[in-house]
Parts: C-alpha cells; structure tokens; sequence
C-alpha cells in the first residue's frame, strides 16, 4: 500500500509516522522509536484496508481530523505486543507450583480466598495456565474463593480470550500433550479450552499506563515482558500502582528482563526458579 502525493510510508520516519508514534504512547505509554517503522507499516496496512482507506496517509489524516474514537483505539491495539503462549518461561510457573502458592495456601488457610492477577493477558494463554496449574495441583482449594483475574488493554484480545479457542499452533506452544487431551476439545481445526477452565478466569478491560479501575487486593500480580515497552516513569508509576493491589505478603512476577532495581525500591527480590519474584521489603 502506498502514500499518496509522494508521502512517505510509515515505513520511514516522517510526519505520519510520529503523529502514530504519539498517539501510541499517549493512549498506551508504550514507546515507539524509528526502528519500528515498518512494524507500523505491516499492522496498520491492513487495518486501513479493511476500514476502507486506500492507502496508510489516508488513514492517518481520518486519525487527525477527528476526535479520539473507535478507529483512534483500533489503531493503539493494532500497535501494542500480543506474543504470549502457555506456560511461557516455565520458571515462573515452576517458582508459582513449588514455592510460591503451596506458602499462600498455608497462610490463606483461615480465610480460604486467594486471589490472582495476571495483567496485560493477551489472547489469555497465561491465565488459562494459571487455572490448569491450580485445578491440577492443588486439590486442596476445592471450596475456597479462587478468583482468577485477566486485564488487557486490547478489546479483541480480551474477545478472543474469552472464546478460549486456539489453534493448533498456539496450542504446541508450551502446553504439555497430557494437558491438551485433559482440558481441550476439538472444535474443527481449532482447539476449545474446557468450560470448567473458562469459568475459573474473569476477562478485564483495562489500560495499565491510564487510571486504574477499583481493583481487589491481590496475592499474586503477574506482570510479565509489559514494563519493558514503557518509559521511565510510566515503569515507576506502574510498580506503585501495583504495591497498592499487591497483599503485604503478595508477589509480584515480572519478566526475565525487568526489574524492580532502581524503579521502586519498596520490592526485593527473591531467588525463586529464575523466576522474576518480588516481594514487597515490608512483608
């Protein structure tokens, strides 16, 4: 698809693409610098064409010549990072099985709740693979308050979570064989998550660099490969927001290549599973 008039693509940094770069990074926080140029190219190309435009000048100039809308809030997610899979990095899931919920379920035995939120879920792999974990190692929270909670700032992502349908090559992807015959249907070429592990996951709007909804305090945040796309102090203002949801005693899971280190001293950091586990220093 080509720009008109002899305007640049997106593709090379120019006008348009820094009128995206902008409104990415007000609606999202996530930065976007010249080397993803032609990310913006090859995400937006089709988004335009389907919306009708002829060309990605075109929709840029419908972007500017009207207020924040619809198409304004197609073009943000279209632009964020949706890669995840089952299971992803193992250790953290590991550190979640062997050390990390068996010390929740004997201080949460009283109360019998224990609450778990994993942010920015994308099409839902890492909060069905928290359910599948709970549901098949640890049998004793059968009668406790389990509550699941899934947020992403992308509506169609939070939409095709909800289905719970994957495709073949999404389900290779970190699920063990043992688990796709123990909780998935065949639906066509696709593959459906059991009804049990669906029910088990509530699915949330929610934009982690904009106002925060009311949240529940939290025993766990997994907050994975997310505060590597924001600036400095969206990074900051992040891990603050999320000491206030976190439980004293809470972790908090980030991604192999983020830390806490010189952000927001109020966590440390414990050696469990190269897993990314943090905890608050007061706990």
């Amino acid at each position: 698809m080509t720009a008109p008039g002899g305007a640049l693509p997106l593709g090379q940094p120019g006008p348009d693409y820094d009128y995206i770069c902008r409104l990415v990074l007000e609606r999202s926080a996530i930065v976007l610098d010249a080397s993803k140029a032609y990310l913006a190219e090859a995400r937006l190309a089709p988004l335009a064409e389907r919306e009708g435009m002829r060309s990605l000048a075109e929709l840029v100039a419908r972007l500017r010549g009207e207020r924040f809308g619809r198409l304004h809030r197609k073009v943000v997610e279209a632009m964020t990072t949706n890669e995840t899979s089952f299971f992803r990095d193992v250790h953290p899931f590991q550190a979640l099985r062997k050390a990390i919920l068996p010390a929740l379920v004997a201080r949460r035995g009283e109360e019998r709740r224990l609450s778990i939120w994993s942010a920015a879920c994308s099409s839902g792999q890492e909060p069905y693979s928290i359910a599948m974990l709970l549901l098949d190692s640890f049998p004793e929270l059968a009668g406790w308050r389990v509550e699941i909670i899934a947020s992403d700032l992308s509506t169609a992502m939070l939409a095709r979570a909800r289905r719970g349908l994957f495709s073949q090559i999404e389900v290779n992807r970190g699920l063990a064989a043992a688990l796709l015959i123990k909780h998935f249907r065949k639906r066509g070429t696709d593959w459906q998550i059991a009804s049990k592990i669906r029910s088990m996951v509530e699915f949330r709007e929610l934009n982690l660099a904009a106002a925060w909804p009311v949240m529940p305090r939290v025993d766990v945040i997994l907050l994975r490969n997310v505060l590597i796309y924001f600036d400095l102090e969206t990074k900051r203002r992040v891990l603050a927001r999320a000491r206030e949801v976190l439980r004293p005693d809470g972790y908090l899971l980030l991604g192999a290549a983020e830390t806490t280190l010189n952000l927001d001293d109020s966590f440390e950091q414990l050696r469990l599973e190269r897993s990314g586990c943090y905890r608050l220093r007061s706990a």
